[in-house]
Protein backbone atom coordinates (compact mmCIF):
# COMPACT_ATOMS: atom_id res chain seq x y z
CA UNK A 1 0.00 0.00 0.00
CA UNK A 2 1.49 3.28 -1.16
CA UNK A 3 2.56 5.83 1.14
CA UNK A 4 -0.21 8.49 -0.05
CA UNK A 5 -2.95 5.33 0.44
CA UNK A 6 -1.88 5.23 4.58
CA UNK A 7 -1.67 8.43 4.71
CA UNK A 8 -5.27 9.15 3.56
CA UNK A 9 -6.52 5.98 5.50
CA UNK A 10 -4.82 7.88 8.44
CA UNK A 11 -6.79 11.54 7.90
CA UNK A 12 -10.24 9.38 7.43
CA UNK A 13 -9.49 7.56 10.88
CA UNK A 14 -8.75 10.63 12.52
CA UNK A 15 -11.98 12.02 11.30
CA UNK A 16 -14.05 9.09 12.46
CA UNK A 17 -12.36 9.34 15.65
CA UNK A 18 -13.15 12.92 15.81
CA UNK A 19 -16.72 13.09 14.41
CA UNK A 20 -17.21 9.86 17.09
CA UNK A 21 -15.58 11.94 20.17
CA UNK A 22 -17.76 14.96 19.52
CA UNK A 23 -21.22 12.71 19.17
CA UNK A 24 -20.19 11.56 22.35
CA UNK A 25 -19.79 14.82 23.84
CA UNK A 26 -22.72 15.72 22.33
CA UNK A 27 -24.42 13.07 23.67
CA UNK A 28 -23.08 13.56 27.08
CA UNK A 29 -23.68 17.45 27.37
CA UNK A 30 -27.48 16.71 26.13
CA UNK A 31 -27.57 14.10 29.12
CA UNK A 32 -25.63 16.47 31.73
CA UNK A 33 -27.13 19.58 30.66
CA UNK A 34 -31.05 18.79 29.71
CA UNK A 35 -33.44 21.23 31.48
CA UNK A 36 -35.01 19.16 33.81
CA UNK A 37 -38.30 21.03 33.39
CA UNK A 38 -39.01 18.82 29.68
CA UNK A 39 -39.56 15.78 31.49
CA UNK A 40 -43.47 14.64 31.64
CA UNK A 41 -43.31 14.52 35.28
CA UNK A 42 -41.09 16.22 36.90
CA UNK A 43 -39.95 15.33 40.57
CA UNK A 44 -40.04 18.17 43.10
CA UNK A 45 -37.20 16.41 45.17
CA UNK A 46 -34.60 13.60 45.27
CA UNK A 47 -33.37 12.21 48.30
CA UNK A 48 -29.34 11.40 49.50
CA UNK A 49 -29.40 8.80 52.23
CA UNK A 50 -26.61 8.30 54.58
CA UNK A 51 -24.20 6.26 52.95
CA UNK A 52 -25.45 6.69 49.40
CA UNK A 53 -22.26 7.00 46.87
CA UNK A 54 -22.05 8.28 43.77
CA UNK A 55 -23.51 4.99 41.65
CA UNK A 56 -26.59 4.61 44.23
CA UNK A 57 -27.61 7.91 43.92
CA UNK A 58 -27.08 7.59 39.81
CA UNK A 59 -29.79 4.97 40.20
CA UNK A 60 -32.18 6.59 42.06
CA UNK A 61 -32.06 9.66 39.45
CA UNK A 62 -32.73 7.32 36.91
CA UNK A 63 -35.44 5.32 38.90
CA UNK A 64 -37.13 9.27 38.80
CA UNK A 65 -36.35 9.71 35.31
CA UNK A 66 -34.01 12.37 35.24
CA UNK A 67 -31.07 10.25 33.35
CA UNK A 68 -31.71 7.14 31.34
CA UNK A 69 -28.10 5.61 30.96
CA UNK A 70 -26.81 5.09 34.69
CA UNK A 71 -23.25 3.61 33.59
CA UNK A 72 -22.01 6.12 31.61
CA UNK A 73 -23.50 9.20 33.43
CA UNK A 74 -21.67 7.89 36.49
CA UNK A 75 -18.57 6.96 35.13
CA UNK A 76 -18.70 10.27 33.56
CA UNK A 77 -19.84 12.53 36.24
CA UNK A 78 -17.25 10.60 38.58
CA UNK A 79 -14.43 11.62 36.26
CA UNK A 80 -15.65 14.82 36.54
CA UNK A 81 -15.29 15.36 40.34
CA UNK A 82 -18.68 14.48 41.57
CA UNK A 83 -17.30 11.29 43.52
CA UNK A 84 -18.41 12.74 46.44
CA UNK A 85 -22.22 13.73 47.64
CA UNK A 86 -23.59 15.46 50.98
CA UNK A 87 -27.07 13.57 52.62
CA UNK A 88 -30.10 15.86 52.35
CA UNK A 89 -33.06 16.03 50.06
CA UNK A 90 -32.31 18.62 47.20
CA UNK A 91 -35.44 20.07 45.70
CA UNK A 92 -35.45 20.33 41.37
CA UNK A 93 -36.91 22.92 40.16
CA UNK A 94 -37.68 24.33 36.91
CA UNK A 95 -34.63 25.80 35.62
CA UNK A 96 -32.06 22.32 36.93
CA UNK A 97 -30.34 20.02 35.16
CA UNK A 98 -28.24 16.82 36.14
CA UNK A 99 -25.31 18.62 36.09
CA UNK A 100 -27.20 21.71 38.60
CA UNK A 101 -28.40 18.67 40.51
CA UNK A 102 -25.08 17.09 41.10
CA UNK A 103 -23.48 20.62 41.80
CA UNK A 104 -25.99 20.91 44.65
CA UNK A 105 -25.73 17.48 46.21
CA UNK A 106 -22.04 18.23 45.91
CA UNK A 107 -22.08 21.77 47.81
CA UNK A 108 -25.04 20.18 50.25
CA UNK A 109 -27.62 22.61 49.22
CA UNK A 110 -29.94 20.82 51.13
CA UNK A 111 -34.16 21.89 51.46
CA UNK A 112 -33.66 23.03 55.40
CA UNK A 113 -36.44 22.73 57.44
CA UNK A 114 -37.56 24.30 61.05
CA UNK A 115 -39.06 22.97 63.92
CA UNK A 116 -40.06 25.79 66.98
CA UNK A 117 -40.34 24.67 70.57
CA UNK A 118 -41.98 27.06 72.45
CA UNK A 119 -41.73 28.98 75.68
CA UNK A 120 -43.57 27.48 78.51
CA UNK A 121 -44.52 23.83 77.24
CA UNK A 122 -43.75 21.01 78.83
CA UNK A 123 -41.82 17.93 78.23
CA UNK A 124 -45.00 16.05 76.46
CA UNK A 125 -46.08 19.12 74.26
CA UNK A 126 -42.91 19.52 72.90
CA UNK A 127 -42.95 16.10 72.37
CA UNK A 128 -46.06 15.61 70.57
CA UNK A 129 -44.56 18.85 68.68
CA UNK A 130 -41.55 16.63 67.20
CA UNK A 131 -43.53 13.50 66.55
CA UNK A 132 -45.75 15.18 64.25
CA UNK A 133 -43.71 17.08 62.29
CA UNK A 134 -43.48 14.38 58.73
CA UNK A 135 -39.74 15.50 58.44
CA UNK A 136 -38.27 14.07 61.56
CA UNK A 137 -37.45 10.50 61.79
CA UNK A 138 -39.05 9.25 65.11
CA UNK A 139 -36.59 6.53 66.35
CA UNK A 140 -37.50 7.18 70.15
CA UNK A 141 -41.09 6.23 69.44
CA UNK A 142 -42.26 4.12 71.91
CA UNK A 143 -39.90 5.15 74.37
CA UNK A 144 -40.26 5.92 78.10
CA UNK A 145 -39.13 9.00 79.40
CA UNK A 146 -36.03 7.49 81.32
CA UNK A 147 -35.39 5.46 78.14
CA UNK A 148 -35.30 9.00 75.84
CA UNK A 149 -33.35 10.72 78.77
CA UNK A 150 -30.77 8.30 78.51
CA UNK A 151 -30.33 8.27 74.74
CA UNK A 152 -30.31 12.02 75.03
CA UNK A 153 -28.04 12.74 77.95
CA UNK A 154 -26.93 8.91 78.98
CA UNK A 155 -28.51 9.27 82.14
CA UNK A 156 -32.36 7.58 82.57
CA UNK A 157 -32.44 9.79 86.34
CA UNK A 158 -32.81 12.92 84.52
CA UNK A 159 -36.18 14.48 84.66
CA UNK A 160 -37.11 15.47 81.13
CA UNK A 161 -38.99 18.13 82.17
CA UNK A 162 -37.36 21.50 81.37
CA UNK A 163 -34.28 20.27 80.05
CA UNK A 164 -34.24 21.50 76.59
CA UNK A 165 -34.09 24.67 74.68
CA UNK A 166 -37.24 26.84 73.97
CA UNK A 167 -36.06 28.07 69.91
CA UNK A 168 -36.52 27.46 66.42
CA UNK A 169 -34.13 25.00 65.17
CA UNK A 170 -33.32 24.15 61.22
CA UNK A 171 -32.35 20.29 60.05
CA UNK A 172 -32.18 18.71 56.71
CA UNK A 173 -34.19 15.99 55.36
CA UNK A 174 -33.53 12.81 57.27
CA UNK A 175 -32.71 14.35 61.13
CA UNK A 176 -34.04 12.49 63.94
CA UNK A 177 -35.80 12.73 66.79
CA UNK A 178 -33.01 11.94 68.77
CA UNK A 179 -30.96 14.54 66.78
CA UNK A 180 -33.09 17.23 67.94
CA UNK A 181 -33.72 16.85 71.78
CA UNK A 182 -30.05 16.01 71.36
CA UNK A 183 -29.55 19.81 70.05
CA UNK A 184 -31.85 21.42 72.54
CA UNK A 185 -30.81 19.40 75.60
CA UNK A 186 -26.70 20.98 74.54
CA UNK A 187 -28.29 24.42 74.10
CA UNK A 188 -30.62 24.08 77.52
CA UNK A 189 -27.22 23.53 79.38
CA UNK A 190 -24.84 25.98 77.47
CA UNK A 191 -27.41 28.91 78.34
CA UNK A 192 -27.83 27.65 82.03
CA UNK A 193 -24.10 27.29 82.32
CA UNK A 194 -23.65 30.81 80.99
CA UNK A 195 -26.54 32.67 82.78
CA UNK A 196 -25.28 30.14 86.21
CA UNK A 197 -21.53 32.21 85.82
CA UNK A 198 -23.46 35.32 85.73
CA UNK A 199 -25.59 35.13 88.72
CA UNK A 200 -26.16 37.17 91.51
CA UNK A 201 -24.62 36.39 95.07
CA UNK A 202 -26.66 35.42 98.09
CA UNK A 203 -29.21 33.48 96.51
CA UNK A 204 -31.12 30.76 98.06
CA UNK A 205 -30.48 27.61 95.16
CA UNK A 206 -28.24 24.52 95.88
CA UNK A 207 -27.29 24.61 92.32
CA UNK A 208 -28.05 25.45 88.91
CA UNK A 209 -31.30 23.24 88.40
CA UNK A 210 -32.67 24.98 91.47
CA UNK A 211 -32.12 28.24 89.34
CA UNK A 212 -34.13 25.91 86.31
CA UNK A 213 -37.01 25.23 88.13
CA UNK A 214 -37.52 28.46 89.54
CA UNK A 215 -37.17 29.71 85.79
CA UNK A 216 -39.40 27.43 84.52
CA UNK A 217 -41.97 28.75 87.32
CA UNK A 218 -41.09 32.59 86.42
CA UNK A 219 -41.81 31.51 82.86
CA UNK A 220 -45.07 30.24 83.66
CA UNK A 221 -46.51 32.85 85.72
CA UNK A 222 -45.80 35.94 82.87
CA UNK A 223 -45.54 36.35 79.61
CA UNK A 224 -44.20 39.98 80.07
CA UNK A 225 -40.20 39.99 79.75
CA UNK A 226 -40.00 43.32 81.85
CA UNK A 227 -41.39 41.21 84.72
CA UNK A 228 -39.79 38.32 84.75
CA UNK A 229 -37.30 39.55 87.29
CA UNK A 230 -39.49 41.40 89.68
CA UNK A 231 -41.49 38.12 89.76
CA UNK A 232 -38.74 36.01 90.62
CA UNK A 233 -37.84 38.48 93.21
CA UNK A 234 -41.03 37.81 95.28
CA UNK A 235 -40.30 33.83 94.58
CA UNK A 236 -36.60 34.19 96.30
CA UNK A 237 -37.87 36.75 99.45
CA UNK A 238 -40.61 34.01 100.15
CA UNK A 239 -37.93 31.09 99.75
CA UNK A 240 -35.93 33.26 102.16
CA UNK A 241 -38.24 34.17 104.45
CA UNK A 242 -39.30 30.08 104.61
CA UNK A 243 -42.76 30.81 102.80
CA UNK A 244 -44.11 28.54 100.63
CA UNK A 245 -44.47 30.00 96.74
CA UNK A 246 -48.20 29.49 96.39
CA UNK A 247 -47.83 29.33 92.93
CA UNK A 248 -51.23 28.35 90.61
CA UNK A 249 -48.94 27.11 87.73
CA UNK A 250 -47.09 24.29 90.17
CA UNK A 251 -50.54 23.28 90.92
CA UNK A 252 -51.96 22.97 87.64
CA UNK A 253 -48.61 21.09 86.45
CA UNK A 254 -49.05 18.46 89.12
CA UNK A 255 -52.73 17.79 88.59
CA UNK A 256 -51.36 16.42 85.23
CA UNK A 257 -54.35 15.42 82.58
CA UNK A 258 -56.97 16.07 85.32
CA UNK A 259 -56.57 19.93 84.46
CA UNK A 260 -59.79 21.13 82.91
CA UNK A 261 -58.79 25.38 82.50
CA UNK A 262 -60.31 25.94 86.04
CA UNK A 263 -58.72 25.32 89.29
CA UNK A 264 -60.81 25.04 93.08
CA UNK A 265 -60.05 25.06 95.96
CA UNK A 266 -60.18 21.35 96.56
CA UNK A 267 -57.18 21.51 93.70
CA UNK A 268 -55.46 23.56 96.52
CA UNK A 269 -55.86 21.88 99.37
CA UNK A 270 -54.44 18.46 97.20
CA UNK A 271 -50.86 17.01 98.13
CA UNK A 272 -48.85 16.45 95.11
CA UNK A 273 -44.98 17.14 94.94
CA UNK A 274 -45.55 20.09 93.23
CA UNK A 275 -48.55 21.97 94.47
CA UNK A 276 -46.48 24.50 96.18
CA UNK A 277 -49.49 25.76 98.54
CA UNK A 278 -48.97 23.08 100.46
CA UNK A 279 -45.09 21.75 100.27
CA UNK A 280 -42.34 23.49 101.22
CA UNK A 281 -39.54 25.28 98.64
CA UNK A 282 -39.27 24.37 95.21
CA UNK A 283 -40.99 21.52 93.53
CA UNK A 284 -38.87 18.31 92.87
CA UNK A 285 -38.27 19.36 88.68
CA UNK A 286 -38.72 22.16 86.29
CA UNK A 287 -42.83 23.06 85.03
CA UNK A 288 -41.94 23.56 81.84
CA UNK A 289 -39.81 25.03 79.28
CA UNK A 290 -37.52 27.81 79.86
CA UNK A 291 -35.79 30.64 77.52
CA UNK A 292 -32.65 32.81 78.56
CA UNK A 293 -34.78 35.52 79.86
CA UNK A 294 -36.54 33.61 82.60
CA UNK A 295 -33.30 31.75 83.69
CA UNK A 296 -31.67 35.19 83.66
CA UNK A 297 -34.47 35.95 85.73
CA UNK A 298 -34.39 33.74 88.00
CA UNK A 299 -30.21 34.57 88.56
CA UNK A 300 -30.62 38.22 88.24
CA UNK A 301 -33.83 38.92 90.11
CA UNK A 302 -34.18 42.47 90.36
CA UNK A 303 -37.19 44.69 91.23
CA UNK A 304 -39.11 46.80 94.25
CA UNK A 305 -39.17 45.05 97.70
CA UNK A 306 -42.61 43.14 96.98
CA UNK A 307 -43.90 40.04 98.41
CA UNK A 308 -46.93 39.74 96.48
CA UNK A 309 -48.42 39.79 93.19
CA UNK A 310 -51.56 39.89 91.16
CA UNK A 311 -53.09 39.53 88.13
CA UNK A 312 -54.28 43.06 87.04
CA UNK A 313 -56.38 41.79 83.49
CA UNK A 314 -54.45 43.07 81.31
CA UNK A 315 -51.81 40.41 81.17
CA UNK A 316 -49.53 42.59 83.74
CA UNK A 317 -49.72 42.07 87.08
CA UNK A 318 -49.77 44.33 90.66
CA UNK A 319 -46.60 43.88 93.29
CA UNK A 320 -47.06 44.46 96.95
CA UNK A 321 -45.19 44.70 99.74
CA UNK A 322 -47.58 44.27 102.44
CA UNK A 323 -50.23 41.80 102.65
CA UNK A 324 -53.41 44.37 103.47
CA UNK A 325 -52.11 45.93 100.33
CA UNK A 326 -51.92 42.58 98.65
CA UNK A 327 -55.64 41.90 99.43
CA UNK A 328 -56.87 45.51 98.98
CA UNK A 329 -55.27 44.91 94.65
CA UNK A 330 -57.10 41.18 94.80
CA UNK A 331 -60.17 43.00 95.69
CA UNK A 332 -59.69 45.93 92.88
CA UNK A 333 -58.07 43.24 89.78
CA UNK A 334 -59.66 40.22 90.63
CA UNK A 335 -63.32 40.24 92.31
CA UNK A 336 -64.62 42.52 90.01
CA UNK A 337 -63.17 41.52 86.83
CA UNK A 338 -64.31 43.07 83.31
CA UNK A 339 -65.40 41.46 80.81
CA UNK A 340 -61.89 42.20 78.51
CA UNK A 341 -60.23 40.70 81.59
CA UNK A 342 -57.31 38.82 80.08
CA UNK A 343 -54.28 36.68 82.09
CA UNK A 344 -51.95 37.05 78.90
CA UNK A 345 -51.34 40.18 77.37
CA UNK A 346 -52.17 41.17 73.90
CA UNK A 347 -49.80 39.86 71.12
Amino acid sequence: MSLSVLKRLFILALLIASLATAGFGWYMHQMFNRPLVELAEKPDVIDVMPGDGMYRVCHRMKSLGLISNVRTFCRVAMWSGYDHVIKGRYEITDVDTPKTLLDKMKSGEVVTFTISLIEGHTFKQMYQRIQENSNIVPILEGLTDQEIMARVAGDKTIHPEGQFYPDTYSFSYGVSDLDVLTRAYNKLHTVLDEEWKAKQSDLPYKNAYEALIMASIVEKETAVGEERPQIAKVFIKRLKLGMRLQTDPTVIYGMGDKYDGNITRRDLRAKTPYNTYRIDGLPPTPIAMVGRDAIKAALQPEGKDALFFVAKGDGTHYFSKTLEEHNKAVRQYQMRRSSNYRSTPNQ
